[in-house]
Order: C-alpha cells, then sequence, then structure tokens
C-alpha cells in the first residue's frame, strides 16, 4: 500500500461530471447517476474518484478509466489483447510489442488511449497509448505498438488516500 500525498482535492460539479461522461463515450457508466465525484491532484495524474474510488484518471487532459475501473467495465472498445507471454512484461510496465498481441480494436488511430487485456480472462493489465492503429498492431510483425502509461502494482494501482 502507498499512500499518496495529495495536493488538491474537490468534488466536481454536475455540468463538469456530465463533460466528462460525455468525454467518457463507452465507459461513462462508470460515472452512475447520484455518485460521488472528485477530482484528486497529487503528483501522480490527476484522478477521479467515484464514490471514493480511483476509477478514472487524466492523461493529458484526456478522461480515461484507470484500471481499477477497467476492471468495473464492460470494455468493447479502445481494447488491446496481449498473448500470456506477454503477461509477466505488462506487469512489469513494459510497453506492448506488435508480435505479442492476438486482437486489438480495430477502430483504435495512433494517439487513442487503450486498455491492454490478457488473452485468456480479458483481464485489464495496463493502460497506454497506442503508437500504431488497431489494424496495424495485429499485423505487425515487430516494434512497438502501445507506450505503457499505467500497470498493475504501479501507484495508481496501489492508490491509498
Amino acid at each position: 500500500m502507498i499512500f499518496i500525498k495529495v495536493k488538491k482535492r474537490y468534488h466536481l460539479k454536475k455540468k463538469n461530471i456530465r463533460k466528462v461522461q460525455e468525454e467518457l463515450g463507452d465507459f461513462s457508466h462508470l460515472i452512475p447517476p447520484g455518485s460521488s465525484v472528485e477530482i484528486i491532484k497529487s503528483d501522480l495524474p490527476d484522478m477521479i474518484l467515484v464514490d471514493n474510488e480511483p476509477l478514472l484518471m487524466f492523461v493529458d487532459e484526456t478522461p480515461f478509466p484507470t484500471l481499477n475501473g477497467a476492471l468495473k467495465a464492460n470494455i468493447k472498445s479502445k481494447y488491446v489483447v496481449v498473448d500470456m507471454g506477454a503477461v509477466k512484461f505488462m506487469a512489469k510496465g513494459a510497453d506492448a510489442m506488435s508480435p505479442g498481441i492476438t486482437e486489438a480494436d480495430p477502430n483504435i488511430k495512433e494517439g487513442d488511449l487503450v486498455v491492454i487485456l490478457d488473452e485468456n480472462h480479458h483481464k485489464p493489465l495496463a493502460v497506454g497509448r497506442s503508437l500504431i492503429s488497431g489494424p496495424e498492431m495485429v499485423e505487425n510483425n515487430q516494434g512497438k505498438a502501445v507506450k505503457t502509461i499505467h500497470f498493475i502494482g504501479d501507484e495508481i494501482w496501489n492508490f491509498e488516500i
């Protein structure tokens, strides 16, 4: 358990919650009606607590699920699936390499934020930014496909207030 020094913490106004939900698209259900929504500013990326759980984070001003949020989401878009051989590397924060990718959302464009899932259980392993398109990730036999931003075991995963 890692305790983070919080610099600022405040509740989000309803109009700002709606704006975040619009930006989240398929992941907007992570902020259910009537939930307590707060922003936490610390040395980590700014996070959104939904009923005191760090379900979302801001990556370059864009809200996206943390791994805790991804575990609660039914991920149907913005996903990359890696083979089981890549899992141990992903758990240590490695970037996703094209040879280890078995499947990817075909609508992913270069620069999109994505959730990386394991092949067997489709459990979230990491969150990252795509370096190439979804189809290229699956077709390529070499090179990086996703730059990892957040992974199992990092400070965001272990976040405690």
